[in-house]
């Protein structure tokens, strides 16, 4: 255990920062239990509830855990979950990955006039500009410039990170992306859930975050991962009326799904509102080794995002936009994107189909590349009997931000490969398994 002598400070904060660069130091290593709260307190001569604060801090950020009787403990790098990790020998229904068979073909995309950038060039292909610019504009208002990221990730990552601290508080949807609960944690970013309903984005927990003092808020407007849920018109206007009041606070909307959601983008970020971005990656339907994001962002935002990536040298391949850029403008490939955005939404009600008549019911409307079923109990253990019966697939956990998460009674299935006989089978398993 460490030794209280060795924390210092009068304020949360204060003992917060002071566990931190013990951290940070090699001073308290992964696997020491801090002072008991009571210990600490009488030991700073602090109150108890300024030490369980800053134990509480600590905990958000991901720095340490508590554990009833055994103590807070101090966390090492935190082992982050992602997508694509399904167990061999199962049918695939955890990935989250879209089908193969409705993603365009790359090899016939390549460019054989394609010339070789050198350092110093312009950092954003025109052909790609151009698009963005007629597809962006009617989506977003006011003055806005476009900046390419390595993916959706790297964008919120380096958003974030273009006004946040450690230890600032993010409002993240609960359930949340797997990927958005990794940034926040390698950042040591304090989360602040809101939790997902059918219509998406809460406002009585967006405000209550707001209320906390958050200052970066991350929503995803459609095809919610894991819930597949969207903002109605009625929600949206909803979060904006809120965001609104706090006009110093950062807004990142991550539309991962765009060119296949069935359902209409619909913005949280008010009008004039001075810190935004709105990120549209493309791997969702054209395959998730394009690592291109476009990201259209307020002109201090979009200038803080250049910074961070460095155009001069860490710019995103011109190859790859040049790829991106012939795909986005293919009619074949707008065909193809017409055909995925039916067959997704197909296996989704065909999913639902089946689980209704079994008496297992589950958020409507859905889009997206996830059902998500609630489940009763234990749903680790409702995904390891599902694994008996040769079905993988994802327990909620794994996507609970806070404590109380909605997260922690259901189940992800992804729908993307799933046809009307295997959608049957599933739904007749699970339901014997309930």
């Amino acid at each position: 255990m460490a030794t209280a002598r060795t924390i210092h400070g009068q304020s949360a904060d204060e003992i917060a920062t002071s566990v931190r660069a013990l951290v940070d130091s090699g001073a308290l290593p992964a696997g020491v239990t801090l002072p008991p709260i009571r210990a600490l307190a009488a030991e700073l001569t602090v109150n108890r509830n300024t030490v369980a604060s800053a134990y509480a801090q600590l905990a958000a950020a991901g720095i340490v855990e508590t554990r009833r009787r055994g103590g807070t403990l101090v966390l090492g790098p935190p082992e982050l979950d992602g997508e694509g990790l399904a167990p061999t020998g199962l049918v695939d229904l955890s990935s989250g990955n879209p089908d193969p068979a409705l993603l365009p073909d790359l090899p016939g995309a390549l460019d054989p006039g394609f010339a070789p950038r050198l350092y110093g060039a312009p950092p954003v292909d025109p052909g790609l500009a151009r698009w963005a610019a007629e597809h962006f504009s009617p989506d977003v208002d006011g003055e806005h410039r476009l900046v390419l990221a390595h993916g959706a990730v790297d964008a919120v990552e380096r958003l974030l990170a273009t006004r946040l601290t450690r230890g600032d508080l993010v409002a993240i949807e609960d359930p949340c992306f797997l990927s958005s609960i990794g940034t926040l944690r390698l950042a040591g970013y304090r989360s602040a859930p809101v939790p997902v309903d059918d219509e998406g984005m809460s406002v009585t927990g967006l405000r209550a975050a707001l209320a906390a003092g958050a200052r970066a808020v991350v929503c995803t407007p459609r095809a919610h991962n894991p819930t597949g849920a969207s903002l109605t018109a009625g929600r949206a206007a909803a979060l904006r009326e809120e965001l609104a009041r706090h006009p110093d606070v950062l807004v990142v909307e991550d539309d991962h799904f765009s060119a296949v959601s069935i359902r209409p983008y619909l913005r949280i970020t008010p009008p004039g509102a001075p810190r935004w971005a709105l990120v549209r990656s493309v791997s969702k339907f054209l395959g998730p080794d394009l690592r291109v994001a476009l990201v259209v962002a307020d002109p201090a935002t979009a200038t803080r995002l250049e910074t961070r990536l460095s155009t001069s040298t860490t710019w995103v391949s011109h190859l790859l936009q040049r790829t991106v850029r012939h795909l986005l403008t293919d009619a074949d490939v707008t065909d193809r994107l017409a055909r995925a955005r039916a067959s997704y939404a197909q296996r989704n009600d065909t999913l639902a189909v089946a689980l209704a008549d079994h008496g297992i019911p589950l958020r409507t409307p859905v889009d997206g590349l996830n059902l998500w079923a609630p489940v009763p109990g234990s749903t680790r253990r409702v995904v390891d009997r599902l694994a008996a019966r040769g079905w993988a697939v994802r327990a909620g956990d794994d996507f609970a931000v806070g404590p109380r998460s909605p997260g922690r009674d259901a189940i992800r299935v992804t729908t993307s490969t799933l046809d009307a006989p295997r959608a049957a089978a599933f739904a007749a398993d699970l339901a014997s398994i309930l």
